[in-house]
């Protein structure tokens, strides 16, 4: 159950970030693994200045969101695109 629960948690927030991005999503598959990885980037960062999220799904997806926005905006700067 955790697998799926990460799964739709990283696909919502995937999908958002590539709408706040880009204006578009990264197909099905793309948003996941964005949203997974973003995740663990908003985890992290959200340790960095003293946050935590006990939210619940709601909570998970910002964490994520947060996460995925910022790994996206770091590749994007990282390719040579301005965003």
């Amino acid at each position: 159950m955790n697998f799926l629960y990460f799964i739709l948690v990283g696909a919502i927030a995937g999908w958002l970030a590539g709408k706040i991005m880009k204006g578009s999503g990264f197909g099905l598959l793309g948003n996941i693994v964005i949203g997974i990885i973003g995740g663990v980037v908003g985890g992290w960062l959200f340790t960095l200045v003293g946050l935590s999220s006990t939210g619940g799904l709601i909570g998970s997806i910002i964490v994520a969101l947060v996460g995925a926005v910022f790994l996206i905006w770091v590749i994007g700067m990282i390719a040579g695109k301005k965003s």
